[in-house]
C-alpha cells in the first residue's frame, strides 16, 4: 500500500515540487562542498625535511616542488647523498600531502562520502606514486660523505 501512497504523492503537484526543491537543495549543497574541497586542495602546501637535516622541500597539492632549501651541511656529503636527501624529503612531503588531502576530503564531504574517498584515493595515488612505479626507500645519507 505504501507504493500507492508514494505514487499518489509523486502525482501530487505540490509534493512533486517539494521533492524537486529538496533534491535541488541537496545537489546545490553537494556542489558547494565539492567547490570548497577543491579550493582547499588547491591551497594545500606541505613542507618536509629529510632525516639528516640536509634538505627542506615544499610541495603543492599536485606534488610539484615549489620550494627547496639546502643547509650548509650539504658540503660534507657527496652530491648523490644530497640528491637522495632531497628525494627522501620529497617523498615524505608527498605522503603527508596525501594524508592531509584525505583529511580535507573527509572533513568537507563527510566520512561516508564516496566522493571524498574517491578524491582522497586519487590524490594518494598521484602524490605517493607520481610516476606510477613502486618507490623504494632510499638510505639516508650518513656523516662523512667525501
Amino acid at each position: 500500500m505504501s507504493e500507492a501512497s508514494d505514487t499518489q504523492a509523486f502525482l501530487d503537484p505540490d509534493a512533486s515540487r517539494e521533492y524537486l526543491r529538496s533534491w535541488k537543495e541537496n545537489v546545490d549543497q553537494m556542489a558547494a562542498r565539492a567547490t570548497a574541497m577543491s579550493e582547499r586542495m588547491e591551497r594545500l602546501r606541505v613542507t618536509a625535511r629529510d632525516g639528516n637535516g640536509l634538505a627542506k622541500v615544499t610541495i603543492d597539492s599536485a606534488g610539484a616542488l615549489v620550494g627547496l632549501e639546502l643547509t650548509d651541511r650539504i658540503h660534507r656529503f657527496e652530491p648523490a647523498m644530497v640528491a637522495r636527501a632531497v628525494m627522501n624529503a620529497l617523498r615524505q612531503a608527498r605522503t603527508q600531502a596525501a594524508e592531509q588531502a584525505h583529511d580535507i576530503a573527509v572533513e568537507v564531504m563527510g566520512p561516508d562520502s564516496l566522493s571524498a574517498r574517491a578524491t582522497a584515493d586519487r590524490m594518494r595515488s598521484a602524490l605517493e606514486r607520481p610516476d606510477g612505479t613502486r618507490q623504494r626507500d632510499e638510505e639516508e645519507p650518513n656523516e662523512g660523505g667525501h
